[in-house]
């Protein structure tokens, strides 16, 4: 019998159910024991058991009367609480007490994963007060409105959209996507950008690699704009200027990187992974041994959020998709190729993330999809590079477009290695 035989067959058994039910609950009171609450590790791990055993014994019935008695307790904890200041208001702990009820049901109906995981989320919920109190207290409108947008993107339209491969169009010009994976590609670029602003926020003001970096997950195009009004302000700052535009290269290169290795699991794009880790590393390399650390840069984030961009970048993203699908069809690799690059131009994200939707629903084969991924990023390398140009230091635009030159030339000999 395999480890993983043996080790399944007594989770399986109504005792362990039991035994686990009542540590989930026992591990729950421990924060309302140390709260000093009314109730706590026993209260709890007694809730739990009580939430097995009537699951075990099979009747909906009794299970009701138990939730119900649960109710009851929580609900007299809670007047209690509003009745006397001294004993204060225990709203928290009455609904902490029926989720340890749930968890024990959950637990003992087999559901062990998911009991485990209402435990310790509830847990870190208990724990985290003040932190969640705190980090709500101080988010400003528009913050606020920021993560309720999200939170409606990511938790009420992805569920409505249809599962599977949708077919648009007919004949040669047929295009399969998948909406769902189509729609958390845009969910997960808004939560980099909430991400992001966060960190830029409270540490943006401290040094270039925060500006740079986090600065590109967001947009690698503000980075360079912010870094060309620094150098036209202060002429010697082009070195770290030069370490900011490589290092939201390294952003970028990193976030396509994201897209490929989760949307193609566990048929990866290989041959793309390699020359993107290849400008992640050589642009952080670069940016630390030519930066001048003690300076620092300021960018102002307005929202962490914004949904008119997202919802800009799902329709961009949909229209790649469905072009480069069509130019697949119409032209071949080459039509594909183009759209990939004039794509990568506004958003390699957008590029990227089209590209691994047609790679999955099978519109495009694995060399093609390489390419198309690594012109993409090889776009919105160059695209930085031609904004410099602008720049009236001529050393800051040689710099950039120097070191640019070298990243992709180390990339395209790693994407030649693959191949062989």
């Amino acid at each position: 019998m395999t480890p993983v035989a043996q080790f399944a067959v007594p989770l399986s058994n109504p005792v362990a159910h039991i035994v686990l039910a009542g540590a989930l609950g026992l591990f729950l009171g421990l924060e309302r024991e140390w709260s000093d609450k009314p109730a706590g590790i026993r209260t709890f791990s007694l809730i739990s058991l009580l939430g097995a055993v009537f699951t075990i014994l099979d009747y909906p019935e009794l299970l009701a009367v138990g939730g119900l008695l649960v109710v009851v307790l929580g609900t007299v904890l809670a007047i209690r609480g509003l009745r006397d200041v001294d004993f204060g208001l225990s709203l928290t702990t009455s609904v902490s007490m029926l989720v340890a009820y749930g968890v024990g049901a959950l637990v003992a109906a087999g559901y062990v994963i998911e009991g485990v995981t209402v435990a310790v989320v509830s847990s870190l919920l208990l724990v985290l007060k003040r932190e969640l109190h705190s980090f709500a207290g101080g988010l400003s409108r528009a913050e606020l409105r920021s993560t309720t947008e999200f939170a409606v993107l990511a938790f009420v339209v992805y569920p409505l959209l249809p599962g599977g491969d949708v077919t648009l169009g007919s004949g040669r010009l047929a295009v399969e996507i998948e909406p769902r994976v189509v729609w958390l590609m845009v969910v997960a670029v808004a939560a980099i950008g909430i991400v992001n602003y966060a960190i830029v926020k409270n540490y943006g003001g401290r040094g270039i690699a925060v500006t740079g970096f986090f600065g590109g997950l967001a947009s690698s195009t503000a980075v360079v704009g912010s870094m060309l009004d620094a150098v036209r302000q202060r002429p010697s700052a082009a070195s770290y200027a030069v370490a900011a535009v490589l290092l939201a290269d390294a952003a970028m290169a990193l976030r396509n990187l994201a897209i490929v290795l989760a949307f193609t699991f566990p048929t990866v794009l290989v041959g793309a992974l390699i020359p993107l880790v290849v400008i992640v590393i050589g642009s952080i390399v670069v940016a630390a041994l030519t930066a001048d650390w003690n300076e620092a840069v300021e960018m102002d984030l307005d929202s962490p959020f914004s949904l008119r961009n997202a919802l800009a970048f799902g329709v961009m993203f949909a229209v790649v998709v469905v072009a480069g699908g069509v130019a697949q069809a119409e032209f071949g690799r080459i039509g594909f190729y183009v759209t990939a690059v004039l794509s990568g131009v506004v958003s390699s994200a957008g590029a990227t993330a089209s590209t691994v939707s047609l790679y999955r629903t099978g519109s495009l084969g694995y060399e093609t999809a390489v390419v198309a991924v690594l012109l993409a990023t090889a776009s919105s390398v160059l695209v930085k590079v031609a904004l410099t140009i602008a720049s009236p230091n001529r050393q800051f635009a040689t710099r950039v477009a120097v070191w640019s030159g070298v990243l992709l030339a180390a990339a395209l000999v790693a994407a030649v290695l693959v191949t062989l």
